[in-house]
């Protein structure tokens, strides 16, 4: 009797749900994923931390590029943009870089050795030293860089990575 009358049940909520009125799909906002690339190019692989990025640069034997930089910042915005929009940056990113970008500081005073500003491109290299011999245009903010800098800057990206080759 128990299992006649468990069936029955069963067979009622089948019905039942199967008759209900399909609940009303409402559209969502489409959104953007959120990346770790912040905008700075959002098919390269971005490491999380800045100690995710050294273990990384240092098990890949690649260098690695860190950017400072405010979300709310015109002159980070304007690098941003020329940063993702130039193909040839992006590629050697892509191929030859471990990439972090930071809206934050860290505690690692070698990343700031003339200052905390941004937007500021430092390279490290897989023994963890920082390049400080790989700079921008500027005597006092002496790893900045502007839109209108973005050949020195990769002309710097192909300096570190050929120290890597002819250093390490």
């Amino acid at each position: 009797m128990a299992k006649v009358l468990l069936s029955v049940l069963l067979v009622l909520v089948a019905v039942s749900s199967s008759l209900a009125k399909p609940e009303k799909v409402t559209k969502k906002e489409k959104r953007i994923p959120q990346t770790l690339s912040r905008g700075w190019g959002d098919q390269l692989i971005w490491a999380q931390t800045y100690e995710e990025a050294l273990f990384w640069a240092r098990s890949r034997n690649k260098p690695l590029m860190v950017i400072f930089h405010l979300e709310d910042c015109p002159h980070s915005q304007a690098l941003k943009k020329v940063f993702a929009e130039n193909k040839e940056i992006q590629k050697i990113a892509d191929d030859d870089y471990i990439l972090l970008n930071l809206v934050y500081e860290t505690t690692d005073k070698h990343l700031s050795p003339d200052g905390q500003y941004v937007p500021r491109i430092v390279f490290v290299d897989p023994s963890m030293t920082v390049r400080a011999d790989i700079t921008g245009r500027y005597a006092n903010r002496m790893y900045a860089y502007e839109p209108s800098d973005i050949k020195l800057l990769l002309e710097n990206m192909q300096k570190a990575k050929k120290f890597l080759k002819t250093e390490l």
